[in-house]
């Protein structure tokens, strides 16, 4: 039988593959901004496997397009392993996030959700007391307050800046691991194809919050027009191609 899983602090998700070319990058961008209250948390068990992992930090310096002042604003919540969901290790995670924001005198926790890819959907957060206060696109922002009397997070509106790209623009950063290699594939693609891919890295918290989509660490966009907001592979990059050429 299983033992209570372990937390770790101040790991990085990327250590679940090590060899993979976003990890020293993550890893680097992790260690750059601990002094800004980056954590990220690992659930294991007692054999060392992985079973989920949360990352969240300091609404203010939030890589999303957001505004919420005292808040926890939580990055990524994931789990690897069935077990994980029959013993409420999301729910766990997500308890220990908030016990944290009422040890730092946060206002509470907020969270983007979505039913689209690489985000998680809205089913974890609804289940522990989250409520959707504000909508764009695909993408919800949730809160669950500590304070009640505390002012409501918001979106701030990303398709307002997606006219100022001309051509084909690729918006990154290395906030996700996985980031690199697509950013390394979609580039090599575009050569392949002779398109003149502009690639723009975000480096911090400010650039990612007015980035032109709702995931905000990554946007891929022509001529205004916002063709995904989340990571591609090669292949994928190569059938819009298709039909956008």
């Amino acid at each position: 039988m299983l033992r209570q899983p372990t937390f770790l602090r101040q790991e990085c998700i990327a250590s679940k593959n090590k060899k993979a070319p976003g990890y020293a990058k993550k890893v680097e961008w992790f260690k750059s901004r601990l002094n800004k209250g980056l954590k990220i948390k690992i659930a294991i068990d007692e054999e060392g496997k992985q079973l989920g992992f949360i990352e969240y930090i300091p609404s203010e310096s939030a890589w999303r397009p957001v505004k919420a002042d005292n808040y926890y604003f939580i990055h990524c919540i994931g789990l690897f392993a069935k077990e994980a969901r029959h013993r409420n290790i999301g729910t766990t995670l997500l308890q220990m996030c908030e016990e944290e924001a009422k040890q730092n005198d946060k206002d509470g926790v907020c969270v983007m959700s979505s039913n689209g890819a690489w985000m998680a959907n809205k089913t974890l957060f609804e289940k522990n007391g989250f409520a959707i206060i504000d909508q764009l696109g695909r993408f919800e922002l949730m809160c669950k307050k500590i304070k009640i009397k505390a002012g409501d997070p918001c979106f701030i509106d990303w398709t307002k800046k997606q006219v100022d790209y001309k051509g084909w623009n690729l918006i990154y950063s290395d906030q996700c691991p996985w980031h690199e290699k697509s950013v390394a594939d979609l580039k090599q693609s575009a050569l392949e194809h002779g398109i003149n891919l502009k690639v723009t890295k975000l480096n911090t918290p400010e650039e990612a919050q007015n980035a032109p989509s709702g995931f905000g660490t990554f946007s891929l966009i022509k001529d205004g027009k916002l063709i995904e907001d989340h990571y591609l592979s090669k292949t994928r990059f190569e059938n819009i191609l298709k039909k956008e050429l």
